[in-house]
């Protein structure tokens, strides 16, 4: 038995410098400094958890070089935790400004609404605006899920309709710097903040159904079930991010603090919150799982025909982007 423990925790060990040694690698080369030196640290790195790893599995002297890795693995944390993230940045125009909220009892101002007026993806006249909203006027939440690359990942957000006809859409996202774009694997390596897109309705879906081509999205809008009081809690968390965010940034991370993860936990709010489930991570799945839950306003319909009709494309592109754009989009297509 113990030969057997001893051989366990040999591989066990060898397992966390090959993971360890990943992890250091592609954090140094995507986050490091510079461009020559990020190359020359993580190609060190690289070396050193191969040797330690070579040594542990075959050498002699294990404990020697296990201690050598663990301190130089001990000094990548220390700069791991030396990268924070900042406010004061060179933003792209469409995250330039943080939004906040004022809240004065039941009337909520919100600031730097973002309404960009689109020509195309790139192509556009930057607006933003500030509005005050009442609480108890708050009588919905829709559901957006946009799809790019298959039926497994989208974009999932929300969006606040008030009984005025006023929709105000939020959606949790990176905040890049001029000349950045996104990259999956870069989200994992503290490359981002994370940024919640306050706008109208005809800005941050209509660029999803009319003006996105490559690749081109499928936008689905489905309504959530909920009381008025939850509705409330959850918009207030919505309210309270936005304000935590201007406060005291935070970074995206591609797993944890994604667009789906984050609006899960400002359900956290509410008495029976959607509970966590794979589909949550699988981004693509997440109006299904409301379906499952019985979270969707859905009546009797499958979630195949649900889905059928919150495809919200043709209606969004038939007037193009117009004032009416919420209520065209919102209007069902027959069965």
């Amino acid at each position: 038995m113990t030969r057997i423990a001893a051989i366990a925790g040999r591989v066990l060990t060898g397992l966390l410098i090959t993971a360890t040694g990943a992890w250091g690698t592609l954090a140094l080369f995507i986050a490091g400094p510079g461009d020559t030196l990020r190359t020359a640290f993580a190609a060190g790195f690289a070396a050193a958890a191969l040797a330690a790893l070579l040594v542990w599995s075959f050498g002699r002297r294990r404990w020697p070089a296990l201690a050598a890795y663990l301190a130089l693995l001990a000094a990548l944390l220390l700069w791991w935790q030396s990268l924070l993230p900042s406010n004061e940045r060179d933003w792209q125009p469409q995250v330039a400004r943080l939004p906040w909220a004022d809240i004065d009892g039941n009337r909520v101002t919100v600031h730097n609404i973002r309404n960009f007026s689109y020509r195309s993806e790139t192509d556009y006249t930057p607006a933003w605006h500030d509005k005050t909203y009442d609480l108890r006027q708050l009588e919905a939440v829709d559901l957006v899920a946009s799809y790019w690359m298959g039926p497994d990942i989208a974009h999932v957000f929300v969006s606040f309709a008030f009984a005025d006809g006023e929709h105000l859409a939020m959606s949790i996202e990176t905040r890049t710097e001029q000349g950045e774009g996104y990259s999956t694997v870069r989200g994992f390596f503290r490359q981002y903040e994370l940024y919640y897109v306050v706008a109208d309705e005809r800005d941050v879906i209509g660029l999803r159904t009319n003006f996105r081509r490559d690749p081109p999205e499928d936008v689905f809008l489905y309504r959530v079930k909920g009381s008025a009081e939850n509705l409330q809690r959850f918009f207030l968390a919505y309210l309270g991010q936005l304000n935590a965010l201007k406060a005291s940034p935070q970074f995206y991370n591609s797993l944890s603090t994604n667009c789906t993860t984050s609006l899960w936990l400002n359900s956290h709010v509410n008495p029976g919150h959607l509970p966590f489930s794979w589909k949550i991570l699988a981004s693509g799945h997440v109006p299904e799982l409301m379906h499952e839950q019985g979270r969707l306003d859905s009546g009797s319909l499958t979630f195949a025909e649900l889905q059928r009709r919150a495809h919200i494309n043709a209606r969004a592109q038939a007037g193009g982007i117009t004032p009416d754009f919420s209520k065209r989009i919102r209007q069902l297509d027959q069965p």
